[in-house]
């Protein structure tokens, strides 16, 4: 048997699993003061009632009597102090509430922007780590505090909320509770000192409280609750297959019918707009319309798509099923059906609002008012036309059958030779489609009752029971020919479209191995030629966005209309809103980081591009093309971006072996001319300037050096800080005794404030980064002119400033002074190599800093150290207090 003791223990494995996320549950209102505290506060009473262990971890009541008297019984968190700009700050105390581990916890105010100092700068950021850890947290915030919203509320109040709380925080909550209070009453609460101090509430009802700004802020918070509270009904709804439709929303489905497309788009887009409503526009093509009618339902549904519809034909031989499917799909629960597209289509088949009726009883049918259309011929049947070739060739088909036949009357059965006239029917609704084939078997009645019937050569009838034959005959050959054509139809439209889908996978596998623009021109031409029979020119832009034709995609195009299309986003030219009388579909080339180029689609067939399918097709071919090009574009930066850094490691290398092998003879250059300047001055020979001059240049010369060596070392990652807190004057005074007399001919200005916090970060480096500034300061500035330096705490961060009266910065982005080897200008007398303010910048990266450069208002310029500001270690000690 197994050791017990090898056994582990169940205890300890489950404490090992992560801990579940918490839930949040938000208290949401429209306003200041409508009661989200006290409502929070009251349920938080109500679990604590349950025995839930609930803590106030932070809730402010703004002197509310009523709500203060919720607190009592409620386990209250003292909140931590920290020093800001000379004050103590209350905040909340996340790692109070993390060590105490209540099962729930009210943390109120979500929006509030943490003092400087704490672990996260937003409150919602605390609420999100203490969701991570498994505990339950009550919280408040107003519609105002949304950042999508937050723009809108300004706009309306004329109020710029500065605390802010993402979107995403309010959609992941567990629950959202709304707490609404009527405008009136709201103000009633203001006016009797409920929500702020008499003095505040007098001026706020002048302000954010009217009347007006509050019934939008309600309509606002109500709107976006409403929207949280559809996406989960949407998802939820996706989860159920074939699940019905839920008339929570009102959405609506325009059907389109037959002649009256125009009237029935215009009235579903009115209707929409009236119910404030998403509204679907579909067509079903059953596989037997017409050119004429195809067109006209085409373009219906690009006109409804221009008026804000969502737009699919429907390809079936039963429409109401279709559409039933689609309306569920889509949660759409009003259908508008033009009358036309309503009839019976015969006096045994039900009109389509009572398929629909049968198919999905939870829908509302909407017939919609007739437009205004040309008359029609006189009221009965007409007989559908049909290509002259297939009225021809049934007609011979049936004449041949017949004359083949007759030798064989009176060895046959009637019954095989209506059999036979039946397959004829068969075949000419598979050859030639539904209106020959009916024209066949009507055909087919009147010679089998000629030539086959008695008497013959008569249409007389001796027996009565051939009335019977007859009609059974006609009705079997009209309805399998019709039959057989639908689906001859279905099968092409299926054909068509799983043809569309193998040459964009086809077009997608090769693509993913184009190196080239040309290649991506050439495989797009050729693919859209063998879909679409359409010649394509391929426009890309150059470095300066100069957009030219690729040379093996001609096409005599507009170029104007090229630049339109890359320069707006959108599609050009025929088919589309924008010069649709031009020969060419004009598509812009959209990657997911910005537009590649533009593709030209010419089509033989005007009417090609009207058709939805061939219209994606053609959109999925330009976005297949993006992705293609943007992925060479990426392949071309990297490449050239590991070229660039081969290039900085040799050169770092260099550098680092260069400066390495100068720094010993400078060093002992630099000794021996300072030794030489003593003695020469201690005789008091003439020859002792030469000597100093001696010694100045070795020793810039050394900095140099120094630099490169640094500036290797940084980039290499060579870097350790030693960090340790430093007062600024200290930092500062280092630096200006390292540069010796170079700052002679410089009066210089300290002004470092008395308050100024201390430093965090590595004395040698940021002794070197301002002996660098203050050199930069002194090369560029004339002699005799001042150099400012200063150190005081703003805004939370330590700012240290180096200014001079030079000229100034050059013109063009400062930013660019920090690269490597660049100078203000590159033909100047000043000596230099550029690494200066290079090595700046790094140790200003390695440290969290930020390092700027900017013209000051009155002449010359400044150079700033944006240094974070630490909360100082407390002290083991009472210095006050030393023995």
């Amino acid at each position: 048997m197994m050791d017990d003791d090898l056994r582990p223990d169940p205890d300890a494995l489950l404490a090992a699993l992560p801990a579940p996320r918490g839930k949040l549950k938000l208290f949401f209102g429209a306003a200041p003061g409508v009661g989200k505290t006290y409502a929070m506060l009251a349920e938080a009473q109500e679990k604590r009632a349950a025995g839930l262990d609930v803590v106030v971890g932070w809730v402010d009541t703004h002197g509310r009597a009523e709500t203060e008297a919720l607190l009592a019984g409620l386990e209250l968190l003292p909140r931590k102090q920290i020093s800001y700009r000379g004050k103590q700050v209350a905040e909340f105390d996340l790692d109070a509430v993390l060590a105490r581990r209540p099962a729930l916890v009210v943390v109120d105010e979500l929006p509030h922007s943490n003092a400087p100092g704490s672990r996260h700068p937003k409150r919602w950021q605390d609420v999100d780590e203490l969701l991570t850890a498994g505990i339950d947290v009550y919280s408040a915030m107003n519609v105002q505090h949304l950042d999508s919203l937050n723009d809108v509320v300004s706009g309306v109040t004329g109020v710029a909320v500065a605390e802010t709380v993402p979107d995403h925080v309010f959609d992941r909550a567990s629950e959202v509770r709304l707490v609404d209070l009527p405008p009136d009453d709201l103000l009633l609460r203001l006016a009797a000192g409920k929500v702020y101090l008499p003095e505040v509430a007098e001026r706020a009802a002048g302000h954010f409280f009217r009347k007006g700004n509050l019934i939008a802020l309600r309509e606002l918070a109500l709107r976006r609750l409403a929207d949280r509270v559809d996406g989960q009904m949407r998802a939820q709804r996706e989860v159920q297959s074939r699940a019905p439709v839920w008339a929570t929303s009102l959405g609506v489905l325009l059907v389109l019918g037959q002649g009256d497309e125009d009237s029935a788009v215009r009235q579903a887009a009115r209707l929409a707009r009236a119910l404030s409503a998403p509204w679907h526009a579909v067509w079903v093509d059953r596989g037997h319309a017409s050119a004429a009618a195809r067109s006209r339902a085409l373009s219906a549904l690009a006109q409804a798509e221009e008026q804000g519809a969502h737009t699919l034909v429907l390809a079936g031989p039963v429409p109401a099923s279709l559409i039933a499917d689609y309306a569920r799909r889509h949660n759409l629960s009003l259908l508008a059906l033009s009358q036309r597209g309503n009839r019976p289509r015969g006096f045994w088949r039900a009109s389509l609002q009572q398929q629909l009726a049968q198919r999905a009883p939870e829908l509302n049918c909407l017939i919609l008012a007739a437009g205004e259309r040309t008359p029609v011929a006189a009221a009965g049947w007409r007989w559908p036309r049909a290509e002259a070739g297939g009225w021809w060739q049934s007609t011979l088909a049936c004449l041949a059958l017949t004359a083949a036949m007759l030798p064989l009357r009176g060895v046959l059965d009637a019954a095989n030779l209506v059999m036979l006239y039946l397959l004829l029917v068969l075949l000419a609704a598979v050859r030639y489609g539904r209106t020959p084939a009916a024209w066949a078997a009507v055909l087919s009645v009147a010679l089998f009752d000629f030539f086959f019937v008695e008497p013959h050569l008569s249409f007389a009838v001796s027996d009565i029971q051939y009335l019977i034959t007859f009609a059974v005959m006609l009705t079997v050959g009209l309805v399998a020919g019709q039959l057989v054509a639908s689906q001859r139809q279905s099968a092409a439209q299926a054909g068509r479209r799983e043809a569309h889908t193998r040459y964009l996978y086809e077009m997608a596998r090769e693509l993913g191995i184009a190196l080239m623009p040309e290649q991506v021109g050439e495989i797009t031409g050729r693919f859209l030629q063998a879909s679409l029979n359409a010649q394509i020119s391929l426009w890309l832009p150059d470095a300066e966005e100069q957009l030219a034709a690729l040379p093996d995609t001609p096409l005599a195009v507009d170029a104007a209309l090229v630049r339109w299309s890359f320069d707006h986003q959108q599609a050009a030219g025929q088919g589309t809103h924008t010069l649709p009388d031009a020969a060419q579909l004009y598509l812009p080339l959209q990657a997911p980081m910005r537009t590649r180029g533009v593709l030209v689609v010419a089509v033989p067939d005007a009417l090609a591009l009207a058709d939805p399918d061939n219209r994606r097709l053609c959109e999925a071919v330009a976005a297949l093309a993006a992705q293609t090009l943007e992925r060479l574009h990426y392949i071309e930066v990297a490449q050239q971006t590991l070229l660039s850094m081969e290039s900085e490691r040799l050169r770092h290398s260099l550098l680092a072996a260069l400066s390495h092998d100068l720094r010993t003879p400078l060093t002992a250059l630099s000794g021996n001319a300072e030794t030489l300047l003593l003695a020469l001055q201690r005789e008091g020979r003439a020859e002792q300037e030469q000597a100093a001059l001696l010694l100045a240049q070795s020793q810039r010369i050394t900095r140099l050096v120094t630099n490169l060596l640094e500036m290797a070392r940084l980039q290499a990652g060579g870097v350790t800080l030693h960090q340790d807190w430093l007062p600024a004057d200290e930092v500062i005074g280092s630096a200006i005794a390292a540069l010796g007399s170079v700052l002679d001919t410089h009066p210089l200005q300290l002004d470092i404030d008395p308050a100024c916090p201390m430093l965090y970060g590595d004395a040698i480096l940021l002794e070197r980064l301002l002996v660098n500034l203050l050199e930069n300061a002194a090369k560029y500035s004339p002699p005799g002119s001042p150099i400012r330096v200063s150190a005081a705490a703003e805004d939370g961060r330590i700012l240290l400033r180096v200014a001079d009266r030079g000229p100034g910065l050059p013109p063009g982005d400062p930013a660019r002074l920090f690269d490597a080897f660049s100078r203000g200008e590159r033909e100047s007398a000043i000596s230099g190599v550029g690494l200066g303010l290079a090595i700046c910048r790094t140790i200003a990266d390695v440290h969290g800093a930020r390092l700027s450069a900017a013209n000051r208002h009155d002449g010359g310029a400044c150079f700033t150290l944006s240094l974070p500001l630490l909360p100082p270690p407390a002290l083991d000690f009472d210095p006050e207090n030393l023995p």
